[in-house]
C-alpha cells in the first residue's frame, strides 16, 4: 500500500512479519521460531499472542485454521482438526507453553471463552480503554462497562488470566478523571485485572479524532504531563497485576499527536524517583529485571500470600519473593470460582490455579542451571501451598489449572490428568 494508505497495524514489527509471510499462520510461526534459534535464543519453549484485531469476531472454521496451524508448525504433524492438532502439540519439542487472544467484551462471552479452552488459550487481552461509560459511548466502543465487568467474571471463573488494554488521554476526560479511573480499576472488586497495557491515545491520520484535533476540538496532554500521569498510574499498580506495555509499538511518523518518547515507561519511573513513589508492579520486581537492572539477587527468599475479592470470586496471590530487596522470583493465582462457574469441570466446589510462574532465565526443560531460577522447585511448592489452600480453607474437592498445552507433561508428574481443557486433581477434603 501507499505510504498514506497504510493502516498503523501494518507497520509494527510483528505486522511486517505477518506480511511477509503472507498472514500463513505456519509459516509465522516456522519463520519467527528459526529467527529467534539463529539470534542465540532457546525456543523450547513458545508463547503465541493473536493480536491485530479481534480474533474470535472471525469465522469459526478461519480461526479453526489458524489455531491448528499455530500447533502444528510446532509439532511438524498435519492435524485435520484443532483437537488432534493440540494432542501432538503436547508431545512437540518446542513447547508451546502459552497462548494469548486479543478480545473484546463484546467477544468475550461463555461461547468463545469455550473456543478459546479448547485452542489451547490461557491469557485474554480484553479492550477496556476507559471505565467510564459516558466516554465509551463517546469513543463509540460498542460495548457498556457492565460488559467489561462481565467479561473479566466469566473469564476468570474460566481460569483465564485476563491482561486489560486501557488508554488515558481520550477526549474529555482530563488528569484527574483519568487518574481516578484507576484507582476505581484497580480497587474496585468488579475489575481488577490480572496485567495491564497502558496505550495513551495517539492521533492517526484518517480517524475521527483526527479531525477532532485537527480542527482544535481535542488536544493531546503535554509530553510532561503524560510522564506525570503514568507515574502516577504506576504508583497504584497492586503488587499482584503486571504492567505489559506503556505505550504502542506505532512508528513515529504515523502519529500526528500524543505520546512523543519512545521510552515512555523510563521516564515515568524516573519522574516517580523524583516524587518518592515507586512501582511495585510484577514485572517491576521480576528477579530477572531486577538483575539486568540494579544488578541485585535474591538473598533471604520466603513464601508471600495475598488474598482479594475480585470478580465474585476468592483470590489468592502466592509468591516466592525476597521481601528485604523486593524480588520476586515465582508466581501462583489461585481462584475460589464463583456459584455462576459455567464450565461443567468447574462446578461445584472447585478451585482454579489460573497462573503458574517462575521467572528468571529461561532454563531448556528437564536441565538445570544453579545459577537460574526455572526449574528449582518452585513451581512444585507452590503448587503445594495451593492444594493445601483449596482443601482447607476453599473446601474445594478438586483443583483445576489451566495449562498451556505444551506444559500439560508437568503437571501430569504432578498427579493431575486431563479433563476437558483442564489438567486436574482430586483432594481429599479435611473436615
Amino acid at each position: 500500500l501507499p505510504p498514506h494508505q497504510l493502516h498503523w497495524k501494518h507497520l509494527r514489527p510483528t505486522s511486517m512479519r505477518a506480511i511477509r509471510a503472507r498472514y500463513d499462520p505456519y509459516l509465522q510461526t516456522r519463520h519467527r521460531v528459526e529467527q529467534l534459534k539463529q539470534l542465540g535464543h532457546s525456543v523450547d519453549k513458545v508463547e503465541f499472542i493473536v493480536m491485530g484485531g479481534t480474533f474470535m469476531a472471525l469465522a469459526e472454521e478461519y480461526r479453526d485454521y489458524f489455531i491448528r496451524n499455530l500447533h502444528d508448525a510446532l509439532s511438524g504433524h498435519t492435524s485435520n482438526n484443532v483437537a488432534e492438532a493440540v494432542r501432538y502439540s503436547e508431545r512437540s519439542n518446542t513447547k508451546c507453553v502459552g497462548i494469548t487472544i486479543e478480545t473484546r467484551p463484546d467477544y468475550c462471552l461463555k461461547r468463545h471463552l469455550s473456543d478459546m479452552l479448547g485452542y489451547g488459550c490461557t491469557r485474554l487481552e480484553i479492550g477496556v480503554q476507559s471505565v467510564y461509560e459516558d466516554v465509551a459511548r463517546d469513543t463509540n466502543r460498542g460495548h457498556t462497562v457492565r460488559a467489561v465487568c462481565e467479561s473479566f467474571h466469566f473469564s476468570k471463573d474460566a481460569g483465564f488470566k485476563v491482561v486489560s488494554h486501557m488508554m488515558p488521554d481520550l477526549p474529555n476526560v482530563g488528569m484527574e478523571r483519568d487518574v481516578e479511573q484507576f484507582i476505581e480499576f484497580f480497587e474496585n472488586p468488579a475489575f481488577r485485572p490480572d496485567g495491564l497495557k497502558l496505550y495513551p491515545t495517539l492521533v492517526i491520520r484518517g480517524t475521527g479524532l483526527y479531525e477532532l484535533w485537527k480542527t482544535g476540538r481535542y488536544k493531546s496532554y503535554s509530553p510532561s504531563a503524560l510522564v506525570d500521569l503514568v507515574a502516577r498510574i504506576l504508583a497504584l499498580v497492586p503488587p499482584w497485576t503486571r504492567v505489559y506495555r506503556v505505550q504502542r509499538d506505532i512508528p513515529m511518523p504515523l502519529v500526528s499527536s500524543g505520546v512523543e518518547h519512545g521510552n515512555l515507561r523510563e521516564l515515568a519511573l524516573a519522574r516517580m524517583k523524583d516524587m518518592g513513589t515507586e512501582c511495585r508492579d510484577v514485572r517491576t520486581r521480576e528477579v530477572g529485571i531486577q538483575e539486568i537492572h540494579h544488578k541485585v539477587r535474591p538473598y533471604q527468599v520466603e513464601l508471600i500470600r495475598r488474598d482479594y475479592v475480585a470478580n465474585g470470586g476468592w483470590e489468592t496471590f502466592l509468591s516466592y519473593e525476597d521481601p528485604e530487596q523486593d524480588i520476586l522470583i515465582g508466581l501462583l493465582r489461585l481462584r475460589r470460582c464463583s456459584a455462576q462457574s459455567f464450565r461443567p469441570e468447574l462446578k461445584g466446589g472447585v478451585s482454579i490455579v489460573r497462573e503458574l510462574h517462575v521467572y528468571g532465565s529461561v532454563v531448556p526443560v528437564s536441565s538445570r542451571d544453579p545459577s537460574k531460577f526455572q526449574h528449582q522447585g518452585f513451581g512444585m511448592m507452590l503448587m503445594e501451598e495451593a492444594e493445601r489452600i483449596a482443601r482447607e480453607e476453599h473446601g474445594s474437592g478438586k483443583l483445576a489449572v489451566i495449562s498451556g498445552v505444551g506444559t500439560r507433561n508437568y503437571y501430569r508428574k504432578l498427579g493431575y490428568e486431563l479433563e476437558g481443557p483442564y489438567m486436574v486433581k482430586h483432594l481429599e477434603v479435611c473436615l
